[in-house]
């Protein structure tokens, strides 16, 4: 997916949500806004909005020195979510049906995205919760079964830190002797990385690796070549959230994209509205089957 001029006011919105988090230098914030300024202007709006961020967020490392600006903000979503684990599982296995209630909630925890939002609570966690069991899932249920039944290698594509609990849930409803799970390699905003996948106890059910990159999505170019052979040979490849979806909108691979839709940009790729809760193959997919 390529970027729109829609996406400018976010880039700067984000620049700016991070640079408040991580110093009061005024120098540096004018000196970092600048830059990103220059680079927007200069942008290649054929790339994916990821590719922008990634520039964004290794500049801000490279002026502050902190490394993870949303360490804290990652370790409270965990925790959040982790202290609600059982409590979901349990709604899980008593529903009538235990893998669309998973794939629901997997759907609302894609909610938690500093990207597209600067404040994120516990309150708003469950508000998602809620609100992910009332609306509409358009989903072809017998065909994600039947193409995960029937992939040999299932590649995984994690998000952000928190809503990989709500992921590990939807990966217990699924054959996991198949799955692979792929998180950032380094961190940026406040996507998942290996520590997250230690911490809430993935590592510890399916293999887990990182995609070696420090993009908020899947950047094949910047990525380790254990992630891209892992990506080639997957049969079939799960990918959630907006990241994932920008940078993997046009890959002539087997992709079942799962999100939550959280701004215009991507519902008019998508052709839907902001909010709506999406399960549905690529483009790729859809043509090679008709």
């Amino acid at each position: 997916m390529k970027s729109y001029l829609e996406c400018v006011p976010c880039f700067i919105r984000q620049t700016w949500d991070v640079l408040q988090r991580v110093t009061g230098d005024q120098g540096i914030q004018e000196g970092v806004m600048r830059n990103v300024l220059w680079a927007v202007s200069r942008m290649d709006l054929n790339d994916p909005p990821p590719v922008m961020s990634q520039y964004i967020h290794q500049m801000i490392r490279r002026k502050t020195g902190l490394i993870d600006p949303y360490k804290e903000i990652k370790e409270l979503s965990n925790r959040v979510v982790l202290s609600m684990y059982d409590r979901l599982k349990e709604q899980i296995q008593e529903s009538a049906d235990p893998l669309e209630t998973a794939l629901r909630l997997a759907i609302a925890g894609n909610l938690i995205d500093m990207g597209a939002r600067s404040h994120i609570d516990a309150a708003y966690i469950q508000d998602a919760i809620n609100r992910a069991f009332v609306e509409p899932l358009a989903w072809n249920r017998e065909a994600f079964v039947t193409e995960v039944e029937q992939a040999g290698a299932i590649l995984y594509l994690a998000d952000n830190a928190g809503e990989i609990v709500f992921d590990r849930l939807l990966i217990e409803e699924l054959p996991m002797e198949k799955i692979t799970v792929a998180v950032r390699g380094y961190p940026i905003l406040n996507d998942a990385t290996m520590d997250d996948a230690r911490e809430v106890g993935l590592t510890e059910i399916v293999r887990v690796m990182d995609t070696g990159a420090a993009a908020p999505g899947i950047v094949l170019s910047d990525s380790s070549e254990s992630f891209v052979q892992a990506f080639e040979e997957a049969d079939l490849i799960l990918s959630k959230g907006q990241g994932n979806y920008e940078t993997l909108s046009d890959c002539e691979k087997d992709i079942f994209f799962i999100l939550t839709v959280k701004c215009p940009v991507i519902a008019r790729d998508l052709d839907c509205r902001p909010g709506e809760m999406i399960v549905r193959k690529n483009q790729h997919s859809l043509a090679s089957t008709q």
